[in-house]
Order: structure tokens, then C-alpha cells, then sequence
């Protein structure tokens, strides 16, 4: 672990403590407080960790300051403009862009991968028709372990890699089949003759009756919707995915766990949220109403998908989503589609005002999902699983980073205990 010949000194009553200052290779310093509990006999107070290093990791970075989102140290406009989905699937996972021997058989190997077991049809139709697709992605992803019990063991590294690769595989399924099971129509099993993409939106839109050939520029922009949502660093559903694997639990498991997370509105929910917004605003003659409300601060309303919480500068995702939503809307039109038409005149408006552009409140990522996905015809609760497909793999490579560090140990979070203190147990009759 990097550390610098500097510390920090913190005295407490009479006792003064050194603590060691840990050097990233990017970002600020850290104070390493493992022994201060030992050392001092206090914790730390820092709800939401958000100002706590969790774990060290050599996957992703953030910048949001500068608007910098690195994978491997590669920047995510560079890849997403120039790499493929399942490219940076490998890179997440194993540290470095593969060769093109390297990528045809790590392809090959997830689209091998891509079937679920015939008999889990069954555990989707236990499910009520309403059910909201989350629901179902994270019953069925849980139930994996109960399917495929020959890569369950944390311990065993082939076992790792195996349950890593089934499910970057079957999570497409596993999402259009909880699509498809929700408005009445069949399954659509997978093809191997598809990219990963392709195959999604095939599964989700093909019918037994007729052929469905799937647009070129619709696939390209699902592909960098999944790129560009593949991993965001130490966010709520990645740490709730280490967590999970800290207690040792098989990995099925602990990816369910992230999925549940995700489906808070507060975390995976973003693009849906913008997409209620704008049906709020209904027409685009309403939108100057809505834009000096968001500049009241004393109105709730605020634009959703304008600005980010990490992004102080801009979101490095969002000006590559712009460019697909862009092609989808050309391809599509907007002409009857009311939503889209206030979305379009809604990020003109934003961007040609002194107020958002000063305060950089531009555009962000799930403004243009949120767009795309509605053009593409998935009704928003598909939103959030689709962010679900996406971020897997950067759950299970986080995952494997933790399982595969030697100095791993079961989470344990401190508290700032406020309730009453030790009281005599009274009988009922004296009560």
C-alpha cells in the first residue's frame, strides 16, 4: 500500500496520535485511521462514508472536479467513442484492453454463456404480471446460485472467473425476459449470431410472428449506454456489493444485493426521474415556466438530469450520450412523440441561459439515456434494470478485486450510539 514519509498528528485530551498519510496515484491523500480506535479508543463520524476511503482499488477514477472518469486509467469518452461494451468489459475485469485473439475468445465465452437454465422460465412466471422489473432481476439473480452451484466457491479462482462470466452473459436475459414476461409476450431466447447489444434489444422487441432486424445506430447507442454506466468507482451499489462479498456470500448473491441497491430512485432511478419530469412539463410552451421555477430557490422543483453530484464541471459521459441520442432521434423523429419534443427544446433552452451555463448545470448522462431509451420504446421501469445489464460488470470486477486482496476482511461499520444506556428490567406488574 503507498504511503508518504508524512502524517498527521491528532491529540486528544493529554495523548497525541500520528496517523500515516496514504498517496493515491490520483486523487487527494488519505489518512490512515485502521490503529486509531486501538491507539485512541475513538471512531470516526462520517455518515454516508463520503468522506471515507472504503478500500483501495486500481479500477475506476473520478475526477469531479476536472469532469474525469477513468477506467484503467483510460478516459470513458476515449473509450466509448472508440471501444465496444464487451471491450471494456474485459478491461474492467482483467486490467488491461485485450488483443483481438484476447476479445474473440472473451466474446466467444460470453455469448456461450447468454441461455438461462430452461427450468428458471418457471421462477419468472411466480412472479405477478405487474411486477416491476427490479423486482424480478433481483429475485432471479439471486435464485442463480440455487442453478449453478459449480461456481459458488469464492475460493476457488476458476469457480470466480466462471460466475464472473455468467453474469455479464445472462443479465441481458435475465432484464428482457422480466420486460417480456411483464406485458404478457413470450420469451425471446438469445442468438449467438448477434453482438451483446443487439442481442438485448432482439429479446426485447422481437415476437414469434415476424423477423426483427435490429438497427444498426439503435444498437450502437444501447452498447454505449451500457459503456458508459459499466462502472462509476465506490458508489452505493458497488459498495453494497463489497460489503455483501466481505461475509464471504457466493457471488449471485452479492450482485443481487447491488441490484437492490440500484433500485433506490436516489441512485439508479435518475433517468427515470428525468423522464417524469419532462412528462410534468407536458408541452414544450410550459418550459420557460419550469426553467425560472428551477431558478427559485425557494421552489422544490428542480431539473432533473442537469448537473451531477461528483461532476462540479461536466459529465465526461454526457457529450458522448448526446451524440447517440443525436443519431437515435434523427433515425426516429420526435414529431409524435410529445416527451421527446420537450426534451429537445428543454436542453436548448438550458443551454443557451446564463444561469445554467454559469453554474454548469448541464445536460448529464441520464438526460440522454433517459431520451434514448424513451425513443427506443421501453417504458421507464426498464430504466433502471438496463442500468442494472450495464453496471454488472463493474460489481463483479470490484468484486473479484476484493476476493482476490489478501488483506480482505468482513465489514464492519461503527456508530455513534445515542440511545439510552444500561436500565433494570422491570416486571409487568411494576410497569
Amino acid at each position: 500500500m503507498p504511503m508518504t514519509d508524512r502524517s498527521a498528528k491528532l491529540t486528544i485530551d493529554d495523548t497525541e496520535i500520528e496517523l500515516p498519510i496514504l498517496s493515491p496515484t490520483a486523487g487527494p491523500d488519505v489518512l490512515d485511521i485502521r490503529k486509531l480506535y486501538a491507539q485512541a479508543g475513538v471512531f470516526t463520524y462520517d455518515p454516508g462514508y463520503t468522506s471515507t476511503a472504503s478500500c483501495d482499488s486500481t479500477i475506476t477514477f473520478i475526477d469531479g472536479d476536472k469532469g474525469e472518469l477513468l477506467h484503467r486509467g483510460y478516459p470513458i469518452d476515449q473509450l466509448a467513442g472508440k471501444s465496444h461494451y464487451l471491450e471494456v468489459c474485459y478491461l474492467l475485469l482483467y486490467g488491461e484492453l485485450p488483443t483481438a485473439a484476447q476479445l474473440e475468445d472473451f466474446e466467444n465465452r460470453v455469448t456461450n454463456h447468454t441461455m438461462l437454465h430452461e427450468q428458471m422460465q418457471y421462477f419468472f412466471r411466480g412472479f405477478r404480471r405487474d411486477a416491476h422489473p427490479m423486482a424480478i432481476m433481483t429475485g432471479v439473480v439471486g435464485a442463480m446460485s440455487a442453478f449453478y452451484h459449480d461456481s459458488t466457491d469464492i475460493a476457488d479462482p476458476w469457480q470466480r472467473e466462471v460466475a464472473s462470466l455468467r453474469m455479464i452473459a445472462k443479465m441481458p436475459t435475465i432484464a428482457a425476459w422480466a420486460y417480456k414476461y411483464s406485458i404478457g409476450q413470450p420469451f425471446v431466447y438469445p442468438r449467438n449470431d448477434l453482438d451483446y447489444a443487439s442481442n438485448f434489444l432482439r429479446m426485447c422487441f422481437a415476437v414469434p410472428a415476424e423477423e426483427y432486424e435490429v438497427n444498426p445506430i439503435l444498437s450502437r447507442a444501447m452498447d454505449r449506454i451500457f459503456t458508459l454506466h459499466a462502472d462509476h468507482e465506490q458508489n452505493a451499489s458497488t459498495s453494497t456489493v463489497r460489503l455483501a462479498s466481505s461475509s464471504g456470500a457466493n457471488p449471485f448473491a452479492c450482485i443481487a444485493a447491488g441490484i437492490a441497491c440500484l433500485w433506490g430512485p436516489a441512485h439508479g432511478g435518475a433517468n427515470q426521474a428525468c423522464l417524469e419530469m419532462l412528462r410534468e412539463i407536458g408541452t414544450p410552451n410550459r418550459i420557460p415556466e419550469y426553467i425560472e421555477r428551477a431558478k427559485d430557490k425557494n421552489d422544490p422543483f428542480r431539473l432533473m438530469g442537469f448537473g451531477h453530484r461528483v461532476y462540479k464541471n461536466h459529465d465526461p459521459r454526457a457529450t458522448v450520450m448526446k451524440q447517440s441520442a443525436d443519431e437515435v432521434l434523427d433515425l426516429l423523429g420526435v414529431e409524435d412523440n410529445p416527451l421527446l419534443q420537450v426534451a429537445k427544446e428543454l436542453e436548448r433552452k438550458a443551454l443557451e441561459d446564463p444561469y445554467f451555463t454559469e453554474k454548469k448545470l448541464f445536460p448529464n448522462v441520464d438526460f440522454y439515456s433517459g431520451i434514448i431509451l424513451e425513443a427506443m420504446g421501453f417504458p421507464t421501469s426498464m430504466f433502471t434494470p438496463i442500468f442494472a445489464v450495464s453496471r454488472t460488470v463493474g460489481w463483479i470486477s470490484q468484486w473479484k478485486e476484493m476476493i482476490e486482496d489478501p488483506a480482505m476482511k468482513i465489514g464492519r461499520p461503527r456508530q455513534l450510539y445515542l440511545g439510552a444506556t444500561t436500565r433494570d428490567y422491570q416486571d409487568i406488574e411494576d410497569r
